[in-house]
């Protein structure tokens, strides 16, 4: 949506931009005087939902430094807080759980003001319907990552913010994901299953069936994950990019494997702290969540996703008119590697910030199609092999989770997948991840204690159950 002003006036007028969920506007309040007049103000209020996406603390570095606690990196960063999330003893005090928190019911409150208010307004149908197609998706969409982070959380809808109902305790897990399997039906209902130039980057149908298939393969509901990711996979519109590279290069990011990705650029967007918190200090960056050896043994021999995904020793970097940069250690805070998959460079050589970062693409929803086939007893070389085939390797005959567990790993790689990945696979004992997270993986990833079942979630901020007064409990062992 770069075309899209994401600094629209609906976001004093339709959110307040409170920090705290007791705090927040009473939208059963606004009338249609004050903003919800005509088309345009339901549209811009549409656009205002995307942007608390973009913050630092939202999902584009925060969410990235939950999965510092996989396998996969280290978080090479200054950040005193992020430490104990990797070494699994981080408090209730964490910085980090509170600000993305925050940022997360902030789009939960535009999203029900939109569901709210907009049916009431006279504009055009298709309009109308794909505003409220973002707004159940995007509200799914954030209580998908509340679950996934915190496990239970107040789950707040309508009806709360018509009553400003915000004090409310948690709400079970099953409870959460039948409410976003809810939403993301709606939204699949009414949402366009594709978009002209001009809003590209606005979910889709796509977006909506590729994460119904996720919710049920982590529900384990095999049927149902698979027809649901068939609504892409077997779909052109959502076809795998030809080259594994197009997915994170600035000039093909919107081609039809992005189902959803966070939306940058220069001059219309606030920083894009993707691309700093990845690329390399040498480079422009800050060189956070660098991937050690161990990630980069995993890719087999001949796999070009690793050149394309991670920086190595020696690589050869074109930066335009500043030339050819041999990459070295020393350009690395701690491991000696980076993630690639977050760096562009503009013709003059610098960081390029208009580079967008996915956070879904169809090939994780292959992957989940054949792991749902996989576990359920069918075949799923057909998907798999389609990734496989993408990258010119070899394809797979009767393939198993072994090869399930490789695929999305070295796929994935840095993608904010690898520890959720791990943990559902360790609550249906495919993995002991107790002891996966116990082995010494070198010195920038030593063995580390993982308690079962304490860290399947993390706590909830401090600050919340505070302030609401008991009504908020804490999850069990913290």
């Amino acid at each position: 949506m770069k075309k899209i002003l994401l600094s629209l006036l609906c976001l004093g007028l339709a959110t307040g931009c409170q920090k705290d969920l007791l705090n927040s506007t009473p939208y059963g309040q606004l009338t249609s005087s004050q903003y919800w007049r005509n088309g345009n103000d339901v549209v811009a209020a549409a656009n205002a939902l995307y942007t608390p996406l973009l913050s630092e603390d939202g999902f584009v570095h925060t969410e990235w430094a939950f999965d510092n606690c996989s396998d996969d990196m280290n978080r090479a960063g200054d950040h005193a807080d992020e430490g104990p999330l990797e070494q699994f003893t981080f408090d209730a005090s964490n910085s980090k759980l509170l600000l993305t928190w925050s940022t997360k019911y902030e789009v939960i409150s535009r999203a029900n003001a939109l569901l709210l208010n907009a049916p009431k307004v006279q504009m055009d149908k298709a309009l109308q319907d794909r505003s409220l197609g973002e707004a159940y998706f995007l509200r799914g969409f954030v209580y998908w990552r509340l679950s996934l982070i915190y496990g239970e959380v107040p789950l707040l809808l309508e009806a709360d913010a018509l009553a400003s109902n915000y004090n409310k305790p948690k709400a079970s897990v099953a409870d959460i994901r039948n409410q976003i399997e809810a939403d993301w039906k709606k939204a699949a209902e009414l949402l366009p299953a594709t978009y002209d130039e001009a809003n590209q980057g606005r979910v889709s149908q796509g977006t909506a069936y590729g994460f119904l298939a996720k919710l049920y393969v982590y529900q384990e509901k095999w049927d149902q994950a698979i027809e649901a990711g068939r609504k892409v996979t077997e779909n052109q519109a959502y076809r795998l990019a030809a080259d594994f590279g197009d997915n994170f290069r600035v000039a093909t990011e919107h081609n039809p494997e992005i189902l959803f990705g966070l939306e940058f650029s220069t001059g219309w967007t606030e920083d894009n702290w993707s691309t700093y918190y990845h690329t390399p200090q040498a480079f422009g960056g800050w060189g956070f969540h660098e991937p050690i050896q161990d990630l980069v043994d995993e890719f087999e021999t001949g796999d070009p996703r690793l050149a394309l995904s991670i920086f190595r020793p020696g690589d050869q970097v074109d930066r335009g008119a500043q030339g050819i940069t041999t990459f070295t250690k020393t350009m690395t805070r701690v491991t000696g590697f980076a993630f690639r998959k977050y760096t562009n460079f503009t013709a003059s050589g610098d960081m390029d910030q208009n580079l967008n970062a996915p956070l879904l693409r169809s090939a994780d929803v292959y992957l989940l199609v054949s792991e749902a086939k996989i576990r359920s007893g069918k075949n799923g070389d057909a998907e798999l092999n389609a990734v496989r085939k993408r990258a010119g390797l070899s394809a797979k005959t009767n393939a198993t989770m072994k090869d399930i567990m490789h695929e999305r790993r070295v796929e994935l790689a840095g993608e904010n997948e690898r520890h959720q990945d791990l943990m559902r696979w360790d609550k249906a004992q495919l993995i002991d991840l107790v002891a996966h997270y116990k082995k010494d993986r070198g010195p920038y990833k030593p063995g580390r204690t993982f308690v079962r079942p304490k860290h399947y979630y993390f706590p909830l901020p401090q600050r919340q159950i505070d302030l609401s007064n008991g009504v908020l409990i804490q999850n069990s062992n913290y």
